[in-house]
């Protein structure tokens, strides 16, 4: 198994194993806030393993303790109403969707306020029996503001959501995973493990399938269920001429496994 490693931030780190890049949340003396320069760094290694025709998967992880407790407070206590419209600091969030290759929050511990609006942003959960997930900004005079009250209600329903952003509340992994915020919990000693396993098997699928079907179930939660199908059926037919496609489905009659290239 072959691992690269940057040393050239301050706030995160990554890796490179084989096709999956990782990056870890490296704050964890303030608990891996979600600093300005913690997402500007963040967004600056997802960006250069969306470049990198190399990785077909991202996994996004925190400490064992810690996935991530949210925004950084100390930042945004000064804020006023003019400087965060002005300088749009949550438009970072907006970043993520950008990225087209699929992303993996692999969580253990607490996944708070930010912390856990990222993990949603991300395409799966996979989480630690430990882990907790809430949206606590309710208790500081706020509620979420990068996608908390949209996409947690999107996976959980209005009933739950509203519990969960009203009283701050957490809920355990079990009930997370019960109510399809997550896709697995696994046990702790081993989540990040299982993360990056998904991850491979995931990168081992055609590059250009990938970004497509992601796009598509994203299009599901942003749509009528008319124009979803009529973006689906669109894509899957330009799919036809690709060479992903005829190289996967060559590979099947052959019984052989399949090359691609993400053309």
């Amino acid at each position: 198994m072959s691992s690269e490693s940057s040393s050239e931030y301050e706030n995160i780190r990554f890796e490179i194993d084989e096709n999956v890049g990782i990056v870890f949340l490296n704050r964890s003396a303030a608990l891996n806030a979600l600093s300005t320069g913690l997402m500007s760094e963040l967004l600056s290694a997802l960006h250069q393993f969306q470049e990198d025709t190399r990785i077909g998967c991202i996994v996004i992880t925190g400490g064992d303790r810690m996935f991530s407790a949210g925004a950084d407070i100390k930042e945004m206590a000064n804020w006023t109403t003019a400087e965060a419209v002005s300088q749009n600091p949550l438009s970072r969030f907006d970043e993520l969707r950008k990225i087209t290759k699929p992303l993996i929050a692999a969580v253990s511990g607490y996944a708070l306020g930010g912390g856990l609006e990222l993990a949603m942003a991300c395409d799966v959960i996979v989480a630690a029996d430990d882990a907790r997930f809430g949206q606590p900004e309710i208790n500081i005079g706020v509620f979420p503001g990068a996608g908390g009250t949209q996409r947690l209600t999107r996976a959980v329903g209005k009933s739950k959501a509203m519990e969960m952003i009203l009283t701050g509340n957490p809920i355990t992994a079990r009930e997370a995973f019960a109510r399809g915020l997550v896709s697995r919990i696994v046990p702790s000693e081993i989540y990040l493990e299982e993360a990056k396993r998904l991850a491979h098997e995931i990168a081992s699928k055609s590059p250009l399938a990938l970004s497509i079907a992601k796009e598509c179930v994203l299009k599901a939660g942003e749509s009528t269920l008319r124009e979803g199908i009529e973006f689906e059926r669109h894509n899957f037919y330009l799919m036809m001429s690709s060479e992903d496609k005829q190289e996967g489905m060559k590979a099947f009659l052959e019984k052989r496994k399949p090359s691609y290239t993400g053309k």
